[in-house]
C-alpha cells in the first residue's frame, strides 16, 4: 500500500510539473522561437497588454483604429452596434502616436480605441441622435464632458454606438436596441438575441471587442442589463458622480454615465478618467473625493466583506421571471453558486431582506422621470448650436416622429411621450418634489438603503435583471460582472413582439453588487474579487466574432515576453 501511494504521489508530482510547464509555456512561450508570446485576441485582450504593445513597439495607436475599424466592418452588417465612425479617428490616432513617441503619455488610456453611445455630444463630424432624425444635423457647442475627459486622458473616440432609441424613453411596443437611424442592434450569443438596452451597442461592441471599450448612460437599467445581456462588466456610477453635460436626457434625478469593459479593472480605469465635478452639472459638485478605482481591484476585497443577500426580493424576481420554476432556474442556480463562493473568498453573507419587493416607487417613480424628461429635453435642445429640424420640445419632437415615416410610427408608438406630456407639469411643479420625496423616502425605509444601515452592510448582491431599480430612483451604484450562461436545454422565448428571442440557449445573464451613494470603490473591490474567483466570462462563445486582430512588428517579436508580464 504504502509502495502504491508513493507511485501514485510521484506520478501526480509529474503531471503537475508538466501542467506547470505548460501554463508556463502558454504564457511566456518558447525561447528558442521568435514566436515568445501570442497576444491576446482583440476580444479577450485588457488595457495592460494594450499598452505594453504600445510601449514595445508592437503596433501603434493608428494600427489599433485600422483593426478596430475593420472588426467593426467585418460584424456591424450583422449586428448593428456602430452607427458612425469617427473620420477624424485615425488622425487623432497618429498625434498620439507622436505624443508617445516624444515621451509624453497621458495616461493609460493613452492611444486606446473607444466607442461612445450615441447620445453622448462631440464637437467633431460625428452626430449626436439618440438614433433619431429629429437631431440629425444637430451640433452643440463644445464637447460633452465626457468627450472632452475622454481626450484629455488620451483615449481615441472611434465612433458612436447603436442604442434604443431616445435611450429607451418613447416608445412602449418597440423592442431594445432598436433605433431609426441605427436599425436593430442584436448580440451576439443567440440568433435574433436581445442586446438589451438602452446602452446596446456599446455592450455589444464591448463584448465583440469592437473598441477596447464602451461608454453608456442609465436611467433605469440602460448600462446593468445591456451589460448583463452581453456577457461584460457595466458600472452605474452614482447620480453626480460623472457630469451629464451635452448628454441627452431623460431624467437629471436619475441618468448617470458610466463603463462598460470586458474586466472589472478595465471598466474601472474608464470611470476613473470620466469621472469628476464639472460646473455645468451641479450634480457633480456634491461628490465628496475621488478615490484610486483602479486601486481598489483587489482579489481579496470579498475577505470580511459583509454582503447582503434580500432573499425575498429575490425569491419575488425569480418567481416572476419563471413562475413555478424558480428553485431550478439558471439565475438562481448560479446565484447560489456565487453566493457560497463568495462565502469561500471569506465573505460574510447576510440574509437582510427589504421591508419591499418591489422597487418600482409606482406612480411617484413616473411623475419623476416623466417631469424630468419634459424640462431636461428642452434643456438639452436650448443648448444647440444648429437645430436643423428646429425641434425645441417634447411635443415638436413626438409631433416630427409621427409625421417622419422612418421613424416607424405607430409600428413603434410613442407612449412614454404621451404621457409625460399628459402629466400637464415638468420638474418645477411642487407636484414634482413631492413625488420626489416620496421615491426617496420609500429608499431610505423599504429598500437598499435601509437594509445596508440595519445589518452593516458593504454591499448587497442580487441577480443583474432584478437590480436596476433598487438603485435608479435614489441615484445609487451598482456593476453587474458575468455570472452564467442560459444551458442548451434552455427554451427559446421571444419578447413580446417576436422578433428578437429574450432568453435561451448560452445567453449570458450577470450578479450585481449594489451600494451607497458614492460607494464605487468598494463595490469595484467586491465585483474584481468576485470575478477573479469566478472567471465566468469565456465559458461560451459567441456566435458571431470579428476575425481581424493585430499585426506585432517584426521588432516586436523578441520583446513579447514583456508584452505579455509588464503591468500599466
Amino acid at each position: 500500500m504504502l509502495l502504491l501511494r508513493l507511485v501514485l504521489l510521484a506520478a501526480l508530482c509529474v503531471l503537475e510539473a508538466a501542467a506547470s510547464a505548460g501554463r508556463r509555456a502558454r504564457s511566456v512561450g518558447s525561447q528558442s522561437t521568435a514566436q515568445l508570446v501570442r497576444f491576446p485576441s482583440l476580444i479577450d485582450v485588457e488595457l495592460h497588454q494594450l499598452q505594453n504593445g504600445l510601449q514595445q513597439g508592437c503596433f501603434s495607436s493608428a494600427d489599433l483604429v485600422k483593426v478596430y475599424l475593420k472588426r467593426i466592418r467585418q460584424v456591424n452588417g450583422q449586428v448593428h452596434a456602430v452607427t458612425e465612425e469617427n473620420p477624424d479617428a485615425l488622425a487623432i490616432a497618429k498625434s498620439l502616436d507622436r505624443e508617445r513617441a516624444s515621451k509624453h503619455i497621458r495616461g493609460p488610456l493613452h492611444g486606446i480605441p473607444i466607442l461612445i453611445k450615441n447620445n453622448i455630444a462631440t464637437l467633431d463630424k460625428m452626430n449626436n441622435t439618440a438614433g433619431s432624425y429629429a437631431l440629425l444635423g444637430a451640433t452643440v457647442p463644445r464637447d460633452s464632458t465626457i468627450a472632452a475627459r475622454l481626450r484629455k486622458a488620451g483615449a481615441i473616440i472611434l465612433g458612436k454606438a447603436n442604442l434604443s432609441q431616445w435611450a429607451n424613453y418613447r416608445s412602449l411596443n418597440s423592442t431594445d436596441g432598436w433605433s431609426a437611424i441605427g436599425g436593430q442592434v442584436f448580440a451576439a450569443y443567440h440568433l435574433r438575441q436581445n442586446p438589451s438596452g438602452s446602452s446596446s451597442g456599446s455592450g455589444v461592441a464591448a463584448d465583440l471587442g469592437l473598441a477596447f471599450a464602451a461608454i453608456g448612460t442609465e436611467t433605469i437599467g440602460s448600462i446593468l442589463s445591456p451589460a448583463e445581456r452581453n456577457n461584460v462588466v457595466g458600472i452605474k456610477p452614482t447620480v453626480g458622480l460623472t457630469s451629464r453635460h451635452l448628454v441627452i436626457p431623460i431624467s437629471e434625478h436619475r441618468d448617470t454615465i458610466g463603463s462598460m469593459a470586458r474586466t472589472v479593472r478595465d471598466a474601472a480605469h474608464i470611470l476613473q478618467a470620466i469621472a469628476g465635478s464639472d460646473p455645468h452639472d451641479n450634480y457633480t459638485s456634491a461628490i465628496p473625493s475621488i478615490p484610486d478605482y483602479v486601486a481598489a481591484c483587489n482579489d481579496q476585497a470579498l475577505r470580511g466583506a459583509r454582503i447582503g443577500v434580500p432573499w425575498n426580493v429575490v425569491w419575488a424576481g425569480l418567481e416572476t421571471a419563471h413562475p413555478g420554476n424558480s428553485s431550478s432556474s439558471p439565475e438562481y442556480l448560479a446565484f447560489a453558486k456565487s453566493i457560497a463562493a463568495m462565502r469561500k473568498a471569506g465573505a460574510h453573507i447576510i440574509e437582510a431582506n427589504f421591508t419591499a419587493t418591489d422597487a418600482s416607487n409606482g406612480e411617484s417613480g413616473d411623475i419623476v422621470t416623466q417631469a424630468d424628461f419634459v424640462t431636461n429635453l428642452a434643456g438639452y435642445f436650448a443648448e444647440l448650436k444648429a437645430n436643423p429640424q428646429q425641434v425645441h420640445s417634447l411635443s415638436q419632437v413626438r409631433s416630427f416622429t409621427q409625421k417622419t415615416s422612418a421613424e416607424q410610427y405607430p409600428n413603434r408608438d410613442t407612449g412614454l411621450w404621451d404621457q409625460a406630456l399628459s402629466l400637464g407639469f415638468d420638474n418645477t411643479d411642487p407636484r414634482f418634489w413631492a413625488a420626489y420625496q416620496n421615491v426617496l423616502r420609500n429608499a431610505s425605509t423599504t429598500g437598499i438603503l435601509a437594509a445596508m444601515d440595519k445589518y452593516n452592510l458593504s454591499a448587497v448582491v442580487m441577480p443583474t435583471f432584478m437590480a436596476p431599480e433598487w438603485v435608479s430612483g435614489i441615484g445609487a451604484p451598482a456593476i453587474t460582472v458575468p455570472m452564467g450562461y442560459y444551458p442548451a436545454s434552455a427554451p427559446v422565448v421571444e419578447e413580446p413582439r417576436g422578433e428578437l428571442v429574450e432568453t435561451g440557449p448560452s445567453v449570458p445573464f450577470g450578479l450585481s453588487f449594489l451600494g451607497r451613494r458614492w460607494s464605487e470603490a468598494t463595490l469595484i473591490g467586491l465585483a474584481h474579487s468576485y470575478e477573479q474567483h469566478m472567471r465566468v466570462r469565456g465559458r461560451v462563445k459567441q456566435l458571431i466574432r470579428p476575425a481581424a486582430e493585430v499585426t506585432l512588428s517584426a521588432s516586436c517579436k523578441q520583446e513579447r515576453k514583456k508584452v505579455a508580464y509588464q503591468g500599466y
